[in-house]
């Protein structure tokens, strides 16, 4: 059953919230683990004359698994044959979306750092192109009903969510002392919480959480999927997200930086293969 009640959300905290919750003991613990495994991946031989391989295939890992979370749920080999059929098939449609995601996350880049709000668009485009109507492209919806998502709370009314993500923007093109898995998880959990688009929220959700570790640096050559952390384990992810909406930000965090920990766990299976396979 649907639940009643809309999105609530505590005041924003002036002055650089992003580190204002860094320096939570359970999210300092969290974020450190989690650069620690995301060092220790790009500290991997196979990176010095590899690493783009292990880039193009970590993305389709993370396509798999942004694709798995929203239903359709294919093997690794069959996304790696993978070719948008001619005739309209759901599962199809949201697997090619998770896949220009995955394959065009660089070029978005350097218009998250600059215009958040227009690379959150360009992300819907990417995604929903060919599931939901031409003019919801890269629009915030209109109405207030929301996308029903992980079971989480009614989502907010529209004009709620068009402040709400003023305020996220804003915030990201000021500077923060703040980790970027911190960062990262924060702008994924609002993306899951607000809802702004008609459909596709939790894949753009998911690309613009791992867009901000490529762009902040934290893993720069885009090698781990944190996707796979999430679709491992998709209760705790639907559980964590809801925390974050009630108002544990800290649990919602440390959830991320677990997904981030298995994203790097897998960068790891990657080089691991590709140095077995034969020249």
């Amino acid at each position: 059953m649907r639940p009643a009640r809309r999105v609530r959300f505590p005041p924003v905290t002036p002055n650089d919230p992003f580190a204002a919750v860094s320096v939570l003991p359970r999210v300092v613990d969290a974020a450190a683990s989690a650069r620690a495994a995301v060092d220790a991946a790009l500290a991997h031989n196979l990176m010095r004359r590899r690493s783009a391989e292990v880039t193009a295939e970590a993305g389709l890992r993370s396509a798999r698994a942004t694709a798995a979370l929203e239903g359709a749920d294919y093997r690794l080999d069959q996304v790696r044959r993978f070719s948008a059929p001619q005739d309209y098939d759901p599962d199809a449609s949201i697997l090619a979306g998770a896949l220009r995601l995955s394959g065009e996350l660089g070029s978005v880049a350097t218009t998250f750092e600059r215009a958040p709000l227009q690379a959150l668009a360009k992300l819907h485009l990417l995604a929903a192109t060919g599931t939901v109507k031409p003019d919801w492209l890269g629009r915030p919806r209109s109405d207030d009903d929301g996308e029903e998502l992980l079971g989480l709370p009614l989502a907010p009314a529209a004009a709620h969510v068009a402040d709400r993500l003023s305020i996220l923007a804003q915030l990201l093109v000021e500077k923060t002392a703040a980790p970027a898995l911190v960062v990262s998880a924060i702008v994924h959990g609002e993306i899951l919480a607000l809802r702004p688009f008609t459909w596709g929220n939790g894949m753009v959700a998911r690309a613009a959480a791992r867009l901000v570790l490529v762009s902040r640096g934290l893993d720069v050559k885009a090698v781990t999927s944190p996707e796979v952390g999430h679709a491992e384990d998709p209760a705790a992810y639907a559980d964590a997200a809801r925390a974050y909406i009630a108002g544990d930000v800290a649990a919602w965090i440390v959830h991320c930086a677990h997904a981030v920990e298995l994203g790097a766990r897998e960068t790891l299976a990657i080089c691991a293969a590709i140095e077995r396979a034969p020249a």
